[in-house]
């Protein structure tokens, strides 16, 4: 069976201020309704029946993003998915390893079809019309890649050099190319024989194995050594942390896909079919101005306040208030609560040497997360702060309940705007309806539930010496945080 295995990991950090470390862009919906990661998990559906699908994927993913994964899944109406929790950031070729041997530990040998969680593909269609040109090749034994056919020289993207053959949709891999300069991207791009590398692959499990045990079975022995160990926790699989933290961090093309070319006599041969599906990485904001609806003039408008005038191929976009612009040509203006980025289109990979400022300085917050912060239970935003005093806006999903705990600095007052709050403040149990607040001091235990069907929604202010994150002493948890402290 082919079996989807999704990718969830990279920071994003070239779309700040929409893309922060702790909600990346594959959990943003940049084009649409859903998310990426949803976008992502959806995208075989509609494949033709003559490629056998596993019944449900397989992710790979960094623990603090583990409840938006599974909560962006059942919003899409996926369910079942084995949803495995790296230890640690080791890149790529670890966490398809762990994905392989997930797929193989029941005795299978699937054929997987890895893809980034963070990538768009326009043209549907055509995209299935590569699976399954590339299927029946990876059937065989062989890693298939899939290469983006270039429309322009582009020099963020690594090359893939491949051998023509006429009459054949699946070619010869000759070799890859690392992000060239714009005279050699010129020169790939006329000679006809170079394609972008989409870090799209299709590939046995056992193929996999034979190929890193060539390559690098230090990583393989490593995330064997961690699956022999993993774990059950509520709905993720987890590696072992203790095995895995020796494990080298390496890409599947640094690791493998480059050096098999050279090496016939391992066995592993490496196919490329040619892709033209609308697909982008969305690397930076020039490229989301590029995958985006534009006006005639070339503007991309996102978010409903809005407003231009004289301007040109430019991209205005609103999170929380109005955004007006004025004469501006080849712009990137992203407004969110916490931040505002004006940028020139052709620089926009150099967003990431600010964000690297932020962690490095005083204002880490703004790159590792958003005013807004998502929780399993829901989200909270904060509204207002100072010395001594925040406030927050929390929404709780119906059926959901924040953990049972205290804080040794902090009092919260809490006043219900919408829905019925249940409350548990020590050893009494009441309800809030709307309108209606309670005050929890220091040092008291208490939990906040949602009883009703529909979400609810508190103002809380807090007030103490200390009101960080940190303070908090878990008791009990339905999201198996507890016990701990933070």
């Amino acid at each position: 069976m082919l079996l989807p295995v999704i990718l969830c990991g990279g920071s994003g950090t070239r779309l700040w201020p929409l893309s922060r470390e702790s909600h990346p862009k594959q959990f943003l919906a940049l084009n649409g309704g859903h998310t990426m990661l949803q976008q992502t998990a959806r995208r075989l559906q509609a494949l033709p029946g003559s490629v056998p699908q596993a019944p449900a994927p397989v992710l790979v993913c960094n623990e603090e993003h583990r409840f938006l994964v599974a909560g962006q899944l059942l919003d899409a109406g996926i369910t079942h998915a084995a949803i495995l929790l790296e230890p640690a950031a080791r890149n790529t070729a670890p966490a398809l390893t762990l994905a392989a041997l997930h797929a193989a530990s029941s005795g299978a040998d699937p054929v997987m079809l890895a893809m980034p969680a963070d990538h768009v593909i326009a043209d549907l269609p055509a995209f299935h019309a590569a699976v399954q040109r590339a299927y029946e090749v990876a059937c065989q034994g062989q890693i298939v890649t899939f290469g983006v056919v270039p429309q322009y020289p582009e020099t963020g993207y690594g090359y893939i050099q491949y051998r023509p053959a006429h009459g054949q949709e699946v070619f010869a891999v000759e070799g890859f190319a690392e992000k060239p300069n714009h005279a050699v991207a010129q020169q790939y791009l006329e000679s006809g024989t170079y394609l972008w590398n989409s870090g799209i692959f299709m590939l046995r499990a056992s193929t996999w194995f034979q190929g890193m045990e060539h390559t690098r079975n230090d990583i393989l022995q490593a995330c064997r050594a961690a699956m022999q160990a993993a774990r059950q926790d509520l709905d993720f699989i987890r590696p072992d942390a203790a095995a895995f933290k020796d494990c080298p961090a390496d890409s599947i093309d640094y690791a493998v896909m480059e050096k098999l070319p050279a090496h016939p006599e391992w066995g592993v041969a490496t196919r490329v079919v040619p892709l033209q599906a609308g697909w982008s990485d969305v690397g930076a904001w020039d490229a989301f101005w590029s995958v985006s609806d534009r006006d005639p003039q070339g503007n991309a408008l996102v978010g409903e306040s809005v407003l231009h005038y004289g301007c040109r191929d430019s991209l205005l976009m609103s999170s929380s208030r109005l955004v007006a612009g004025v004469g501006l040509r080849n712009l990137i203006v992203v407004e969110t609560p916490d931040a505002v980025l004006v940028a020139d289109k052709r620089c926009t990979q150099d967003v990431k040497h600010v964000v690297a400022r932020l962690v490095q300085g005083s204002d880490q917050t703004l790159a590792q997360q958003h005013r807004k912060v998502h929780r399993p239970w829901g989200w909270y935003d904060r509204i207002d702060g100072g010395e001594r005093f925040q406030v927050k806006r929390i929404v709780v999903n119906p059926g959901a309940s924040l953990s049972l705990q205290m804080h040794q600095h902090r009092a919260e007052h809490w006043v219900v705007v919408k829905g019925v709050a249940e409350v548990t403040h020590g050893e009494r149990c009441f309800q809030l309806q709307e309108n209606e607040s309670t005050y929890i001091p220091p040092g008291h235990i208490h939990r906040l539930h949602n009883p009703g069907a529909v979400p609810l929604e508190i103002i809380e202010v807090q007030s103490g010496s200390y009101l960080g994150e940190d303070d908090i002493v878990r008791l009990d948890d339905s999201y198996g945080r507890a016990p701990q402290v933070g």
